[in-house]
């Protein structure tokens, strides 16, 4: 039975908890507070320390956007990690390295869908970890690097190439994951020179495909400034207390409307503060970086949910609501140009103005960008090998309305179908095929993690072979026939100004 275990790091001594039968270790910090003259600066190397410090508390809560982030806590330790093993004794188990999701300006891995339990009792050693997100992490300063976020994820990553080994894990088989926001902070690490050697295998669930241009960027920064009464300067925006400047870019996300004329398929997208394509942390689509040859492929597992966009018009109260005006805006901005609005008409001839919206935010949001990522690590040039898979189960919550929407996917991977978000998709308790999808989806990740291979046949381009997870799983051709034809050959470019 597990005492309280204590590790020795390269830093310093920790002391974790005994839960459920396993080791857990939280609030490890794997960089130093960046505030004062770090504000905005890649991170730097955390203090070493004498003496034992316990590592019993999830650390606090980085700066928040968005309708609903999580609330504030007290402190400025924000870039720390967790770690959840079955024995630090051990040697040699596979590590699953969770970046959290939140649209780029929000999301913590405090979160308690994020439970690791059910993955680290099949032996995995997890570990989540906390970064920049919004303005700290996102915005484009003069005198700061860009997409700083992804800067502290490979200094997480760095701290568990020198210490998961101390935790029973093995640094030469560490799998990067996440969803959404974390999905796509997982394609940008497939392409970043500074992360190679990091990690060997990719999980990526809902990629996005909001990329924006430096141009685009600096304007975004420009009208935080202005919010502020401040200089768009890394310098200036430091003025700023950083729940402020996260409140701002809240502020800014609710105004984004009034930017449609210029900003476009920013604005349209509701998130201010994006990944960059700044050229030297960021140089590509990763998509592109992939095919072209930027970067090595690797195994990667991949997939979307098949109503990525019903979980928006849901919580907005606009599902079936959406007007024609509405569909044709969403079309024109997001559709392939010139031909895109006119193709998702004559695909789905029945469709209403909600279809069509819902159809086009999906795919050009989250659908095409999973895709094309599949794509693209397994072309000739990246070399990789692919695994793709749509979940099509619908959450039976609101009488079906979410249907199979973004973010359902997360409790069942985890198997924390009893947390909040598992509980308000699913139900209380989860219907028998939502456990038995559970079960499929976790053991795919596991196998993955520890042998390269989900359990199903691998994507490629010809066949296309896609897991479609529901009541009754099948290994079929890509179910999104019509989305993918409609993109075929067209570019999925960062977010310009028009």
């Amino acid at each position: 039975m597990l005492t309280q275990p204590v590790v020795h790091t390269t830093e310093g001594t920790v002391r974790g908890l005994a839960d459920r039968g396993l080791a857990v270790f939280r609030g490890i910090r794997y960089a130093q507070p960046p505030v004062g003259a770090l504000r905005f600066a890649a991170p730097a190397p955390p203090e070493r320390w004498d003496g034992v410090r316990e590592a019993f508390e999830f650390g606090p809560v980085v700066p928040q956007s968005g309708p609903m982030p999580a609330q504030p806590t007290v402190g400025t330790d924000w870039l720390t990690l967790n770690v959840c093993t079955p024995d630090p004794g051990r040697a040699g188990l596979p590590v699953l390295f969770w970046i959290p999701g939140g649209g780029y300006i929000s999301g913590t891995a405090n979160d308690p869908l994020y439970d690791p339990v059910e993955l680290a009792r099949s032996g995995l050693v997890v570990v989540s970890v906390n970064y920049r997100v919004g303005a700290e992490g996102f915005a484009l300063l003069e005198g700061a690097p860009a997409n700083r976020a992804f800067l502290d994820q490979i200094a997480a990553l760095r701290w568990v190439r020198r210490n998961i080994a101390r935790f029973g894990g093995d640094p030469d088989q560490v799998t990067v994951a996440g969803q959404s926001a974390g999905a796509g902070s997982v394609a940008a690490l497939l392409t970043m020179g500074e992360a190679r050697g990091l990690f060997r295998r990719a999980i990526a669930h809902s990629v996005p495909g909001n990329l924006c241009t430096p141009a685009l960027a600096a304007e975004v920064t420009a009208e935080l400034a202005d919010l502020l009464g401040t200089t768009a300067t890394a310098a200036g925006l430091a003025e700023a207390d950083p729940w402020r400047l996260a409140a701002a870019v809240t502020d800014l996300g609710a105004a984004l409307p009034q930017h449609l004329a210029r900003w476009g398929r920013l604005a349209q997208s509701g998130i201010a503060t994006v990944p960059v394509v700044d050229g030297e942390v960021l140089t590509g689509a990763p998509w592109s970086v992939l095919a072209s040859g930027g970067a090595e492929g690797v195994d990667l597992l991949v997939g979307h949910t098949r109503d990525e966009f019903r979980l928006f018009s849901v919580l907005s109260g606009r599902h079936g609501a959406f007007t024609d005006e509405e569909a044709r805006l969403a079309l024109n901005l997001f559709a392939p140009s010139p031909s895109g609005p006119d193709d998702y008409r004559a695909a789905y001839p029945e469709a209403t103005a909600s279809d069509l919206l819902e159809a086009v935010g999906s795919d050009a949001l989250f659908r095409m960008p999973s895709l094309r990522l599949a794509e693209a690590n397994t072309a000739a040039a990246a070399g990789g090998t692919s695994y793709l898979f749509e979940l099509a189960l619908p959450a039976p919550a609101m009488d079906g309305a979410f249907g199979a929407c973004h973010g359902l996917d997360v409790p069942l991977a985890f198997g924390t179908l009893d947390s909040p978000v598992g509980c308000h998709f699913l139900g209380e308790p989860p219907s028998g095929e939502a456990i038995r999808v559970s079960q499929e989806l976790r053991q795919a990740w596991i196998r993955f993690a520890t042998t390269g291979d989900p359990g199903w046949a691998a994507f490629e381009p010809e066949r296309q072979l896609t897991r479609v997870l529901d009541a009754t799983s099948r290994t079929v051709r890509y179910p999104e026939q019509a989305s993918r034809e409609i993109w075929a050959g067209r570019t999925l470019s960062a977010y310009d100004l028009r």
